[in-house]
């Protein structure tokens, strides 16, 4: 059984026993508790990663005295900052662990609802209306609509505060990437209108996920 159909079975299990309480939306429930598993599982990576932000945030006051030291000196202040950062063990990519793990469950999400490979009847299904399989560009009014629009709201709440956060955090003298990465976080939204619906469900709850779970970690 291939991965897709291995996917789209267990998705069908799952909205079949939560059919009781979600009715023509089970399906879409089912991708929501998906995510959330999937999620819970990589929490140690989550974790991982808030503890080697904590690290780097410790050594801005190093980092920025070598950016004084060898202000003049690009080259040497560069193999400084990678000494220090290795020394310490504070990757300046640590952080990006959880999506670059959940990457491959994105991909097999984003083909079954995109071709039907191993979907059996769930693109037959709705959320309030909107059929999962479809996208926004052929919903732009009515119910369908509202269920888009709701989505990209939350997609772009969400963004909008890890892009903050991320700022904030970002510590002085780090990679030309790592000060980039901030801008990512509105790269989900860029992806929801492009996928099926869906795969943006599953975009929205893992981001939210994620945002509430770095509040969380950096609060302890």
């Amino acid at each position: 059984m291939s991965l897709f159909s291995s996917l789209g079975t267990l998705l069908t299990t799952m909205a079949g026993g939560l059919d009781p309480l979600f009715g023509a939306s089970a399906a879409a429930a089912a991708i929501v508790l998906f995510t959330l598993c999937v999620r819970a599982a990589l929490h140690p990576l989550a974790r991982a990663a808030v503890r080697g932000e904590k690290a780097r945030a410790a050594l801005a006051p190093k980092l920025t005295e070598l950016s004084r030291r060898h202000k003049g000196d690009p080259e040497r202040l560069r193999s400084a900052m990678a000494e220090l950062r290795a020394k310490e063990g504070a990757s300046p990519l640590a952080g990006c662990l959880p999506a670059f793990a959940q990457l491959p469950v994105f991909f097999v999400m984003y083909h079954v609802f995109s071709t039907g490979s191993g979907a059996g009847d769930l693109l037959g299904h709705t959320l309030a209306g909107a059929p999962l399989g479809d996208r926004w560009g052929g919903a732009l009014s009515g119910a369908p609509g509202l269920v888009y629009l709701g989505l990209f709201a939350l997609i772009a709440a969400v963004a909008t505060w890890t892009y903050l956060r991320a700022r904030r955090t970002t510590v002085p003298g780090a990679p030309g990437v790592a000060r980039a990465l901030p801008l990512l976080s509105f790269g989900t939204l860029v992806t929801a209108a492009v996928v099926p619906l869906a795969a943006a469900l599953y975009l929205a709850t893992s981001t939210t996920w994620t945002a509430v779970e770095r509040a969380l970690l950096h609060r302890g």
